[in-house]
């Protein structure tokens, strides 16, 4: 009878499945992180993007009519994919990941964001909040040419 050693031992198919696992506790955790942070920074940008619309309505208003006014819809005119725009006050339209909206309860406007992990983030939108935003850093920035000017 010949000795027909091939494949691989119960010790040796052991080893590699404890390695493997190692290496999948070290990596998932790692990989999770980096969404999270890839989403966050995805968020940032349409935020971003969302303000620089608001100002760019504010600045359009204020050449047609003499007076900066911020749009009731940070959304108007803005290009963000996945916006779902939710009639009626209260409703909540943010159902898959991706989804961005505006959820108007009680008179408070929130800008909504569902994650790939299905957590829902959430912003404070209102128009007079944003300008005194923008107010303070004007002033914050002519303080700030003043303090140069005065300096040798």
């Amino acid at each position: 009878m010949r000795n027909n050693n091939k494949g691989f031992t119960l010790i040796e198919l052991i080893m590699v499945t404890i390695i493997l696992g190692i290496l999948a506790a070290v990596a998932v955790p790692r990989y999770m992180g980096t969404v999270n942070r890839a989403e966050a920074a995805a968020e940032d940008a349409v935020l971003s993007a969302l303000k620089a619309n608001a100002e760019g309505y504010a600045l359009e208003r204020f050449m047609d009519v003499g007076r900066k006014s911020y749009p009731a819809n940070p959304f108007t005119g803005a290009s963000v994919d996945g916006y779902l725009n939710a009639q009626g006050a209260g409703k909540t339209a943010v159902v898959t990941s991706g989804d961005w909206a505006l959820v108007i309860a009680s008179n408070v406007k929130k800008i909504t964001h569902m994650r790939n992990d299905n957590s829902v983030q959430t912003w404070l939108y209102s128009s007079a909040w944003l300008h005194s935003r923008l107010l303070q850093l004007q002033n914050f920035l002519e303080l700030e040419k003043e303090q140069k000017k005065r300096r040798p």
